[in-house]
């Protein structure tokens, strides 16, 4: 095994074990202070009003259409990410982003315990992009969002969102959404490099001179020589990446 060395402007000061615990204890007062913020914001999130979708718009699955009240499987609640796709593109140029998000999503069954489905919109045809979940080794729900279902369900907004949606009988209302930033809660990766002494290892970070930084927040940080990096063990493993689809396609939304 080849041995990494470390520079020493990467290295943060040693300090005994008191000490070091010393520091730590200072910190886990903000931490704690910053997770209360945290439920706090919660608790307003679960008291915000709620808009009315139609409960009858159509999606794409498997089986052909499929209105969005089915989707939840007959639970009362369902997320869904809206995956943003290229047409006609492979999937090496697939989005980044939306990869890099919806890789770390697999086990379900702890949302299905609080009565809440998870799936999949994707804003390409169900045929390229279902493909492309077969290839990333994907097992959640996925649905391709028909053009006539685009303005009922992203209303304005942009492939790339996190939706929240709660079924009332008959009815379905969209109960909150984000995006950018909003989606690292489904990325626990980034959680845990924050743990890390050398952070994202991305340019906008705030850290000492000489910590490594390679990364730009526009899609680099997402991609490995020249593909979104959760492809690469796919490819190793002997996976098609093969979407069927014609080369010179149009492009879906740019990657935010």
């Amino acid at each position: 095994m080849t041995e990494t060395r470390t520079s020493e402007q990467s290295l943060p000061p040693v300090a005994d074990r008191q000490a070091w615990q010393a520091r730590i204890d200072e910190l886990r007062v903000k931490e704690k202070a910053h997770t209360r913020a945290g439920d706090a914001l919660a608790a307003e999130r679960r008291r915000l009003p709620m808009v009315e979708v139609d409960a009858q718009t159509p999606l794409i699955g498997a089986d052909g259409p499929v209105p969005l009240i089915d989707v939840f499987g007959g639970r009362s609640q369902l997320i869904a990410y809206f995956q943003m796709w290229h047409t006609g593109k492979p999937a090496a140029e697939q989005c980044e982003g939306c990869t890099f998000s919806t890789s770390h999503i697999g086990q379900l069954s702890y949302l299905h315990s609080r009565d809440v489905a998870y799936a999949t919109f994707c804003q390409g045809p169900w045929e390229e992009s279902s493909r492309y979940r077969d290839f990333m080794g994907w097992t959640v729900p996925w649905f391709s969002v028909p053009e006539e279902s685009v303005d009922r369900l992203v209303a304005g907004r942009h492939f790339g969102v996190l939706a929240a949606y709660l079924r009332d009988g008959g009815k379905v209302y969209e109960t909150y959404w984000t995006t950018g930033r909003g989606n690292e809660v489904m990325a626990p990766s980034y959680g845990l490099l924050d743990l890390t002494v050398h952070g994202r290892q991305e340019f906008w970070e705030d850290s000492p001179e000489g910590w490594p930084q390679h990364w730009d927040a526009r899609g680099s940080q997402f991609k490995q020589n020249g593909r979104p990096t959760a492809q690469w063990p796919r490819l190793d493993a002997g996976h098609d990446d093969d979407l069927g689809a014609s080369p010179g396609g149009n492009h879906g939304s740019h990657c935010h």
